[in-house]
């Protein structure tokens, strides 16, 4: 594991390009920061996530298939030695030597390196494909580290104020105006939520482990987190249309493009293979006679050919490739409305969010009013403590739920963006 010593520092939203293809995570907020912060951590962890790594060696394999497929047949060389030596008319024949290298129908090789090339692009969205989950995983993870930090700071700020209330309740115990009792339900209420603070806090570790093991740094390096989150006044616009060039379709047609050109080196390889060979026999001169040519050696040119006669393979493989083209365009289909459904599905969550949001900034407002009421009664001597906590708890409620739909909002949109960008 890296350590992380150092901060990209952003200023556009981050864009990344290779090959024609274009995606880009810009989440929107009403706090610019966060859009830095965002575009830095997935930025360094595209360079050093594993995951990533992993399938860039692994495009770069199927792109040295290319050179693989740019390949001829094995050269066959033979020799052969005559323990028993044949006479001929100008001497005995003593050894052969046999060359010969087969070479494929015109074509074929240009038909392989388009099919390794088609296979290599395919691995290539891969890539675009494990980034673009890569991004939406940190971002998530992201939403989560602040809405825990935002509780966190929610809680500290109520465990203040109960110790304020405790505060007052023991001056009201020695004046009479209240009993220990209601000293105790503030202590045990300052209790209960001192333990939600540190249950968050061992979340916080945890989030922080899994946020860091997908940057490949130390698990507990530290984060940074904006302190504040506001959900904005209205929504990004939505780009339909860009569904339809997703990475995840946009496979689907690389595998379609692939068979297609599979098939074209099917057809070539129907075809015969021509070969071309030498042999060559050195021949011992005759003693018993001379004669023309004694001796000579012989040197015989050679050409043959394959002929693919038994081809039924041939026409099975074409019908498998045909029937994989038919599976390949259902697959992609229904991947299409899948996530056309979670598009959707998103917008939804993401409107829905908004209307809690909403909901939960007007509870708060007139909780706080409620607090300011019963607070105000402590000077005529009326405070009831009871009402006190009963308040507090719906004010901290409110807060919580606030923190929440600000959370979910932000989770729907880096999903959306996902699908849309």
């Amino acid at each position: 594991m890296k350590t992380l010593k150092y901060r990209y520092t952003m200023h556009f939203p981050f864009l990344h390009v290779r090959k024609g293809y274009i995606y880009c995570f810009f989440f929107f907020t009403a706090h610019f920061c966060i859009g830095q912060q965002l575009a830095s951590y997935i930025q360094y962890a595209e360079q050093n996530n594993l995951n990533i790594q992993a399938f860039e060696l692994k495009h770069s394999i199927a792109a040295e298939k290319v050179n693989e497929a740019n390949t001829l047949s094995d050269t066959q060389i033979s020799l052969g030695y005559f323990v028993s030596e044949p006479e001929t008319r100008t001497g005995p024949q003593r050894a052969r030597l046999s060359v010969r290298q087969m070479l494929p129908w015109f074509g074929t090789i240009t038909a392989r390196e388009n099919y390794a090339n088609s296979l290599a692009e395919t691995q290539y969205l891969d890539i675009a494909i494990a980034k673009r989950k890569l991004g939406l995983s940190i971002s998530q993870s992201y939403y989560t580290l602040f809405a825990i930090k935002a509780k966190q700071e929610v809680l500290r700020e109520q465990i203040d104020l109960l110790q304020t209330y405790e505060k007052l309740a023991l001056t009201a115990v020695t004046v009479g105006k209240a009993s220990a009792v209601d000293v105790l339900q503030l202590q045990i209420r300052q209790n209960e939520l001192q333990q939600r603070f540190d249950i968050l806090a061992q979340e916080y570790i945890t989030e922080r482990s899994l946020f860091n093991t997908m940057l490949n740094v130390d698990p507990n390096a530290d984060i940074e987190i904006v302190d504040q989150i506001n959900i904005p006044e209205k929504d990004p616009v939505i780009y339909n249309d860009k569904l339809l060039v997703h990475p995840e379709l946009l496979k689907y047609d690389k595998l379609y493009e692939s068979v297609s050109k599979s098939e074209l080196v099917n057809q070539k390889q129907k075809n015969p293979d021509i070969g071309f060979g030498l042999d060559y026999v050195p021949v011992s001169e005759r003693t018993d006679v001379n004669i023309e040519d004694n001796g000579k050696d012989i040197l015989m040119p050679m050409i043959s050919i394959s002929i693919p006669i038994f081809n039924k393979k041939y026409n099975s493989q074409t019908k498998q490739n045909k029937l994989k083209q038919e599976e390949i365009q259902l697959k992609k289909t229904d991947r299409q409305n899948h996530l056309q459904s979670l598009l959707i599905k998103a917008i939804s969550l993401r409107n829905t969010a908004r209307i809690k949001y909403k909901t939960q900034e007007k509870n708060i407002q007139q909780a706080k009013n409620a607090e300011q009421i019963l607070t105000k009664n402590y000077e005529t001597g009326t405070v009831d403590f009871n009402a006190i906590l009963d308040v507090q708890e719906l004010q901290l409620k409110f807060q919580m739920d606030r923190i929440k739909s600000i959370r979910d909002y932000f989770m729907q949109s880096t999903i959306i963006n996902y699908l849309s960008q």
